[in-house]
C-alpha cells in the first residue's frame, strides 16, 4: 500500500532535507512537506548564532513541498504565536492524506491547528519528539511541571508517537503511552554525503590554515556559543588537562565568543585555542576531519546531530550526560565517553587520558564510523513507514470501534 503523508515542519532544516528526498523516492510513500516558515532556506538573522545565516546546501530540492502563509503579527521561531498558519486546516481537509505528521512540536499555534484538523477530518496523526527529559533549556522548574501535565495529553492525541532516540522513547513510556504506539525513528544525517565529503578533505592543509602542527592532538567544540551549550566547560577542562602539543578549536558563533576569548587569554592558553566562527554546512566535513576528538558539553541537548557528523568523519566523541544521542551512539570507551554535565574535573581527566594516545583515538574513530552504519537514513525511513502503518491501522480500528 502507498501512503499519502503530509509532513508539517516549522522551517527547512539541513538535516531533514535529505530524509525528505529519500522518502519522496520510496515507493511506499507519497509525501508533501508543508513549511510554516522558510527561515534557513532564505538568508536571515539567526538569533542563536547572532549573525545572518543561510545554509549553503540545497534544502528545498528533490521532494514536493509548499509554503503555508504565516499570518502571525510577529512572525518568527521560538514564540507560540510566531507561527500562525491557518491554511494548514484547509490543507489537511482537502489533501486526502492517509496521515499527518507534526514536526513543529507543540509550542506553536500552528501545531494545534494541525492537531485539530487531523482530529476533525479523521486523518491519522503522528507526533514527533526528540526530548529525552522534561527539563527545559532554561531549567525552570515550572516548565518541567507543565510538561509533565501537558505532554501526556499531547501524546495521547497522536495515533503514533515518533521518537528519535532510546532516551526519548523511555520518556514517552514513562508518561503512560503504550509501547505499541511508539516508534523509534533514528535522528540521522545524510550518511552517504558525509562519507563522500570525508574522502576529499586534505587534513594537513586544513591544519596548516589553522596554524596547527599535523601531529598535534586537536579537540573540537562545534556548536553555537550559547550558555546552554557550556563551551566554557570545554575551555577550562582543556586548560586543566594541560596536554602537551594539544589544541582546542571552537567552530561556531554566539554571544559567549568574546568572554571565551578573554578567558583563554587569562588561562594562558590563547595560543593553543582557535575560534573559527560560524561554519556553513559544506565546510563542516573539513573541520571534523582535521580534529581528533569532539566534545559536546551541553546541559540541554535533546539529541545532538553533531555526534552523527563527527562519527561519520571518523572521530570519537565526549558528551555530557544531558546529551540525548548518548543513549544510542556513545559506547563508553569504544566510540566515546560520557561525563556528568558541568563536571570540569571529570572532563579534564578524560582529555588527559585520551589525547596523548593517538593510536587509541584512531581505533575509537574507526569504531565510531562503524557505529553509524546502522544509524542511517535507511533505518530512519524504514521506521517511518512502520510508524505511518501503525497510525493508519489504529485510526481505522478506532473508526470501526475496535479500540
Amino acid at each position: 500500500m502507498k501512503y499519502r503523508v503530509l509532513l508539517v515542519s516549522s522551517h527547512p532544516v539541513q538535516y531533514a532535507a535529505p530524509l525528505y528526498r529519500r522518502m519522496a523516492q520510496d515507493p511506499r510513500l507519497d509525501i508533501l512537506v508543508a513549511y510554516c516558515s522558510l527561515q534557513g532556506a532564505e538568508k536571515g538573522m539567526d538569533p542563536e548564532f547572532g549573525i545572518e545565516v543561510a545554509w549553503d546546501v540545497p534544502l528545498l530540492d528533490g521532494y514536493p513541498w509548499v509554503q503555508v502563509p504565516n499570518r502571525s503579527p510577529r512572525p518568527g521561531l521560538g514564540r507560540f504565536f510566531g507561527l500562525v498558519n491557518p491554511r494548514l486546516w484547509k490543507l489537511v481537509r482537502e489533501g486526502r492524506f492517509d496521515a499527518v505528521v507534526n514536526f513543529t512540536g507543540y509550542a506553536y499555534a500552528s501545531s494545534w491547528i494541525v492537531f485539530a484538523a487531523a482530529k476533525r477530518w479523521g486523518t491519522a496523526l503522528l507526533f514527533g519528539t526528540d526530548v529525552p527529559t522534561l527539563q527545559s533549556r532554561t531549567s525552570q522548574p515550572w516548565k518541567a511541571w507543565l510538561k509533565r501535565f501537558v505532554l501526556p495529553l499531547i501524546f495521547r492525541l497522536a495515533d503514533t508517537v515518533i521518537v528519535s532516540s532510546t532516551g526519548a522513547r523511555r520518556l514517552v513510556q514513562s508518561l503512560g503511552i503504550p509501547e505499541q504506539r511508539i516508534v523509534l525513528t533514528p535522528l540521522v544525517v545524510d550518511n552517504d554525503w558525509w562519507l563522500q565529503q570525508t574522502q576529499q578533505v586534505d587534513r594537513a592543509a586544513v591544519r596548516a590554515q589553522w596554524g596547527i602542527p599535523e601531529k598535534a592532538s586537536v579537540v573540537l567544540f562545534c556548536a553555537k556559543l550559547q550558555p546552554w551549550k557550556r563551551p566554557q566547560d570545554v575551555l577550562r577542562a582543556f586548560a586543566q588537562a594541560d596536554v602537551p602539543k594539544a589544541y582546542l578549536i571552537f567552530a561556531g558563533e554566539g554571544p559567549l565568543r568574546q568572554s571565551l576569548e578573554e578567558e583563554a587569554k587569562a588561562l594562558g592558553i590563547a595560543e593553543r585555542v582557535r575560534f573559527l566562527g560560524f561554519i556553513n554546512q559544506s565546510r563542516l566535513p573539513a573541520v571534523y576531519c582535521a580534529a581528533d576528538l569532539l566534545v559536546l558539553s551541553s546541559d540541554y541537548e535533546p539529541f545532538g546531530v553533531v555526534l552523527n557528523e563527527a562519527m561519520l568523519c571518523g572521530i570519537p566523541v565526549v558528551v555530557s550526560d544531558r546529551v540525548g544521542a548518548r543513549y544510542d551512539l556513545v559506547r563508553e570507551g569504544e566510540t566515546g565517553f560520557v561525563y556528568p554535565c558541568g563536571d570540569v574535573d571529570a572532563l579534564a581527566r578524560i582529555l588527559q587520558e585520551i589525547l596523548p594516545d593517538r593510536e587509541r583515538l584512531r581505533r575509537m574513530g574507526e569504531a565510531a564510523r562503524r557505529r553509524m552504519e546502522t544509524w542511517s537514513p535507511r533505518e530512519n525511513v524504514e521506521a517511518f513507514v512502520q510508524a505511518v502503518e501503525r497510525a493508519v491501522t489504529r485510526k481505522g480500528q478506532r473508526a470501526k470501534g475496535e479500540e
